[in-house]
């Protein structure tokens, strides 16, 4: 329901208001969840909807593809962030260098091995980076680790946590947003990716404080400002190489008046060009 009170909250005409010519291509097919079996496994661990998450991440995957070819910025709208398996992947088929901006409260490195859920979305970025079950890799390049950096990270798991300290990869947490304030941090990420010349930003709304966006499946106290996510969002307008873009996370029915998904349509225009002057 995640793409949908977007497209309720008016993506569409709001970029359409900047300028953008917008051609929503609708929903690809993601099967219910509550009629398929989720008691999948990894070598013993549960890892669930296994199948169905990595069905999905094929089509999401060419569904990118083919927004490249057509020299098309591609949004993707989610849903929980498994669906970033397939865009990040699709992404990383650029023929130039892509780096990917991951904004979020957690770290979403688990493996099957290392999750106390078995939750695929608390495993994308591990998965993009190699490790994790073969059948949810798709496309046929890996995410370096010095091409990935984390914004607003606030919520790990212990062997997670470890796990990050060991990949290389740059992680800016939420105390280095408030000890030098998102500018600097924005700044950094984007030195880290000096030599790419695309971006894919994968922004999970619960990077948000709760308080600014209720509409999330595991909110975490002490995230971003309305403010701090418009600057965010600003500084990478400015840059101008990202491509494109995933907003995921939304659960309206947790929201209160949809104000979460019209949040998402407010950051959203921020990157694609809306100025205050």
């Amino acid at each position: 329901m995640g793409p949908s009170a977007i497209r309720y909250a008016g993506l569409q005409s709001r970029l359409q208001a900047l300028g953008w010519t917008v051609n929503d291509f609708g929903n690809l097919h993601v099967p219910v969840s509550e009629t398929i079996p989720d008691e999948e496994f990894f070598e013993g661990y549960p890892a669930h909807h296994l199948t169905a998450v990595a069905e999905v991440a094929q089509d999401t995957c060419a569904a990118m593809r083919d927004s490249i070819q057509a020299g098309e910025s591609a949004i993707f709208l989610g849903g929980d962030h498994s669906m970033s398996l397939g865009s990040v992947a699709g992404a990383l088929s650029w023929a130039e260098a892509v780096g990917v901006i991951w904004v979020d409260a957690h770290g979403d490195y688990n493996t099957p091995q290392t999750s106390p859920s078995g939750n695929i979305h608390g495993m994308v970025a591990s998965i993009l980076s190699g490790l994790g079950p073969d059948a949810l890799r798709v496309g046929d390049r890996l995410l370096p680790p010095d091409r990935l950096v984390y914004v607003g990270v606030r919520d790990l798991d212990r062997e997670e946590r470890l796990a990050l300290r060991q990949s290389g990869i740059k992680v800016m947490t939420m105390r280095d947003v408030d000890e030098r304030g998102i500018a600097s941090v924005m700044q950094e990420t984007l030195n880290v990716l000096s030599g790419v010349s695309a971006i894919h930003l994968s922004f999970d709304t619960d990077s948000l404080d709760p308080t600014v966006a209720p509409g999330v499946g595991t909110p975490v106290p002490g995230g971003l400002s309305y403010r701090e996510a418009h600057l965010l969002m600003e500084i990478l307008a400015d840059d101008g190489r990202v491509r494109s873009l995933d907003l995921v996370e939304v659960n309206p029915i947790l929201d209160n008046v949809n104000s979460t998904a019209r949040i998402a349509v407010e950051l959203t225009a921020s990157l694609f060009g809306q100025r205050i002057l």
